[in-house]
């Protein structure tokens, strides 16, 4: 996630902050004057609440584009992930172009 971060930061899209997890995330944008129009969630599905707090934080801020990043390729929590209310979803390993394809459709539609 590095490589596209600086990537898309170097594309032009600007980059307000990274966070480890949901929680610090949570953090950061309640800091923020003016919220993102999408943000992208590079999920860890070894942490049993993860699919709670993503609830959590789309309650809490439902103008927010969610765009999930993981390494699981399932439909199951694709639909799921939709259901909560993701925009889009991206496998690790999708290149820099894909992910800024992702946010100009998710940020204008």
């Amino acid at each position: 996630m590095d490589l596209i971060c600086k990537d898309l930061v170097a594309s032009g899209i600007e980059v307000l902050f990274r966070s480890e997890n949901i929680e610090d995330g949570l953090s950061q944008l309640s800091a923020l004057k003016e919220l993102p129009q999408v943000c992208i969630i590079d999920l860890d599905f070894f942490d049993k609440n993860v699919l709670k707090q993503l609830q959590e934080f789309k309650t809490k801020y439902p103008s927010i584009k969610l765009i999930a990043h993981s390494d699981i390729d399932n439909e199951k929590i694709g639909k799921t992930l939709l259901a909560i209310g993701f925009s889009s979803y991206l496998l690790i390993g999708t290149d820099t172009d894909d992910f800024k394809k992702a946010i100009e459709r998710v940020s204008n539609g």
